[in-house]
């Protein structure tokens, strides 16, 4: 049987011709005995023992605890024959998923001996979905998992695609030892890894600023002398015509204690899932509209050390840290400046340009034809964007009509009181391309109502 699912194993990757190490390949408790053994956790351990007062054991036990919690062991029948299909099942029944590249060429520069790292914006939890799914045929991605996939039974799913977990906020100086050296030890072998720079979803739709822990793990394996190869950092942007936690986040933003309980977000995925199976079967499900990412052109950091300064991976923590900001900084640019423009932003920026209740809708379609003229000025990529504008909206308003924020009233376009936080969260996502003037209403978690407005007929049962 193990033969078996050995020669399956291989048949599958030269199907997808992927990227794979061979490191990734061996036995998790050789990694986990080189992690365990390796001189930096070990002087991690006696520090820590002599600072706390704690005996060696104890905290040996703990880094045990630590590495059994972060190293993986990737299946790769569990990646391709199982999370491969169920992300194609279940991507294409919710979203039209589109792939563009600012420089394809550039990408298929990098030295295949050389280390790929992507580097992405965090818009939704289905972001690791989307991005395994369009690399599927090219490159296994190892992704850097927050504690929320810490539970039963995705914990074990993730490992076996090959993920590691990260506490995020932990900051005891002992667990990112451990964490830091895995990195390390990952980058070193070549595999390829994804991360998200911003550390957590945007709860108001904006590309946030990058946090530098993992970014600092990894640019500091240059520092190790038997690590001869350059590591190549790709950007990945991404946006939805919907995400789908976005009233949840929008719930956050006004006051993070406002956040289910872990039983409440598993009934409420169930219920979800229990709806959308019920349209499925009856007919009734329509797609959400676009999932778009774009490739960007990649950093490659030898190169951004020698601009930079070779020793600034030797500075001090925090004068090093003041370095690689401008490095996060960077990438943080490269991504924004792709971020894809679906028809739901687009549409939404438009409505929200005009800073009133009732728009006339051919007012919106010039609006929103000349907010597509300023995203070509400033080289956006607009998906559909040769279409007429007319489709665009069209394509929009779907989606809008499904969500209940606007309704049409005549010539006009409504927008309803309670749908404005979704307009703002979605064209919040491209608003570093199109800077809107003037200040913008905040979140919050009353809205005004009006009786006089039209409403929306009763949904279909």
């Amino acid at each position: 049987m193990t033969g078996w699912l050995g020669r399956r194993a291989i048949r599958t990757i030269h199907e997808f011709r992927t990227r794979l190490s061979r490191y990734q390949l061996q036995q998790r408790r050789i990694a986990k005995a080189t992690l365990a053994a390796d001189s930096v956790v070990q002087a991690a351990v006696l520090r820590h023992a002599q600072e706390h007062g704690l005996p060696e054991g104890d905290v040996r036990r703990r880094v045990d605890h630590y590495i059994d919690e972060i190293v993986p062991q990737l299946s790769v029948l569990s990646y391709y024959k199982i999370g491969y299909n169920l992300a194609k099942l279940v991507l294409n029944l919710l979203y039209r998923v589109t792939v563009d590249y600012q420089d394809e060429a550039a990408l298929g520069r990098i030295p295949k001996k050389d280390v790929v790292v992507y580097v992405m914006n965090h818009r939704s939890n289905v972001d690791y979905v989307v991005v395994a799914y369009v690399l599927a045929y090219g490159a296994h991605v190892s992704y850097a998992v927050g504690e929320w996939a810490r539970v039963w039974p995705l914990e074990y799913v993730f490992k076996s695609f090959g993920s590691y977990f990260i506490r995020r906020g932990f900051r005891e100086p002992l667990y990112h030892a451990v964490l830091e050296r895995y990195v390390h030890l990952i980058t070193k072998h070549g595999v390829t890894q994804g991360f998200f720079p911003e550390g957590r979803l945007a709860r108001d739709g904006r590309l946030g600023p990058a946090k530098l822990g993992l970014l600092d793990y990894i640019c500091r394996t240059l520092l190790d002398p038997e690590f001869t190869r350059d590591i190549w950092f790709v950007p990945v942007a991404m946006n939805f015509d919907r995400v789908l936690e976005d009233r949840t986040l929008i719930r956050e933003l006004v006051d993070e204690r406002d956040r289910p309980g872990r039983l409440a977000q598993a009934w409420t995925v169930v219920e979800y899932l229990t709806y959308n199976c019920l349209r499925l079967v009856t007919g009734r499900l329509k797609r959400y509209g676009r999932a778009a990412v774009n490739f960007g052109t990649p950093l490659s950091l030898r190169q951004w050390l020698r601009a930079a300064g070779p020793a600034v991976l030797e500075l001090p923590k925090e004068q090093r840290l003041a370095e690689l900001q401008q490095l996060a900084q960077e990438l943080m640019r490269r991504i924004g400046a792709i971020i894809p423009v679906t028809p739901v932003p687009l549409a939404a920026a438009a409505l929200l340009s005009f800073d009133q209740t009732v728009i006339g809708k051919a007012a919106l379609l010039e609006r929103m034809d000349q907010l597509r003229d300023r995203l070509h000025v400033v080289n956006a990529k607009v998906v559909r964007g040769d279409a007429r504008i007319l489709d665009v909206w069209d394509r929009a308003w779907r989606m809008l009509r499904l969500r209940r924020l606007a309704v049409e009233d005549g010539d006009s376009v409504v927008v309803l009181p309670g749908g404005r936080p979704l307009l703002e969260f979605y064209a919040n996502s491209i608003a570093h391309l199109l800077p809107v003037r003037g200040p913008r209403t905040p979140f919050h978690k009353q809205h005004e109502t009006d009786p006089g407005l039209p409403r929306l007929r009763p949904r279909r049962t």
